[in-house]
């Protein structure tokens, strides 16, 4: 049996990180072999695709070469990790995946959604997540949790008006693949978020 392919979405400092631990202790108690992995990276190539994606550079970074590093990370991403789990009947969990090139270079950057389109076809083919959380935090909250957790990267030092377009495309893609996806109110108390998350995933556990 294939596999299911779940992915977390959302802004920065929206709790990614917390609540696929959550999903994985649920996963756990119900005995379902999972993996966990993440975007951009996942795998050693894919990782240092990551870092210069992220770090600062003397040169500005082009929207569309952003977006085209994205997807050779996302190329390495299915062809070692996640295809390959799949197909043994193990579950994905993935922190981020191509609904974030639709906000971060899409909705953010002004690439055109044609264009990611495209790539996105060419890489994962009819590949797509079978639920897809997003976590949902205001701006303001977002900016706030990711400047009191120190140090920013190359795309955490954008300005507001940039994170509020990325929310917007975000919130655009879930009303336009509403099937897919679960809209989590990531501003609410932890305890709160984390039962959203399970009671999404129990759909999943048949």
């Amino acid at each position: 049996m294939k596999g299911k392919f779940i992915t977390l979405e959302g802004g920065e400092a929206s709790g990614k990180s917390t609540n696929v631990r959550v999903m994985a202790e649920y996963l756990k108690s119900k005995e379902i072999p999972f993996i966990v992995t993440h975007e951009p990276g996942g795998t050693p190539l894919a990782e240092e695709l990551r870092s210069f994606l992220l770090k600062q550079h003397d040169e500005k970074v082009a929207p569309k070469t952003e977006l085209l590093l994205m997807f050779a990370s996302r190329a390495q991403h299915i062809h070692e990790v996640i295809l390959p789990a799949l197909k043994q009947g193990t579950w994905v969990i993935c922190s981020r995946f191509t609904d974030s090139s639709y906000a971060y270079q899409g909705g953010g950057r002004g690439v055109p959604e044609a264009d990611i389109a495209v790539l996105e076809k060419f890489v994962q083919g009819d590949l797509q997540p079978d639920l897809t959380l997003l976590l949902d935090v205001p701006v303001e909250i977002a900016l706030d949790r990711a400047n009191k957790r120190g140090l920013l990267d190359r795309i955490e030092q954008e300005d507001r008006e940039f994170f509020e377009r990325i929310r917007q495309a975000y919130l655009k893609r879930a009303k336009q693949f509403s099937g897919r996806f679960k809209i989590v109110d990531a501003a609410r108390a932890l305890d709160d978020v984390a039962e959203a998350i399970i009671d999404a995933l129990e759909v999943l556990v048949v």
